[in-house]
């Protein structure tokens, strides 16, 4: 195990590979999490400022929980991101559906497609079964 200070309250802890906060850290970053998700369900129509500041929580931990679609946003709320492949206003994710659907075709296009082997058959009449003796 590898041992970090945490980038909200500068502790040591033992760091396990997923995110740089101490446990008591992430237990309050999941708590705020509620807070701002029950918060945007009772006012659909807040702006990412106001969400922010009635929070205590910055925006851009608010973007990075609408980046990683733990929080999305009804199609009428002012609220948006945009999307990293064309910069179209999204409610969730990294990608809108048109990048979505060419960054997935562009993936599919790299894959390794099956090799057909050079061998011919012999179909000639005479081509038989050898048996050694």
């Amino acid at each position: 195990m590898e041992v970090r200070n945490c980038k909200g309250c500068g502790r040591l802890f033992n760091y396990i590979g997923s995110t740089p906060l101490c446990p008591a850290c992430m237990k309050k970053l999941d708590e705020k999490y509620a807070q701002v998700k029950e918060y945007i369900y009772d006012h659909p129509g807040a702006s990412i400022n106001e969400v922010s500041e009635e929070n205590d929580v910055s925006v851009n931990q608010i973007k990075k929980w609408i980046r990683e679609e733990r929080l999305s946003f009804s199609d009428d709320s002012p609220v948006g991101i945009a999307c990293e492949g064309c910069g179209k206003m999204i409610k969730t994710g990294r990608f809108c559906k048109e990048c979505k659907i060419r960054v997935a075709n562009e993936i599919e296009s790299y894959r390794e497609k099956p090799k057909i082997s050079g061998v011919k058959k012999d179909t000639r009449e005479n081509a038989k079964m050898r048996f050694l003796q």
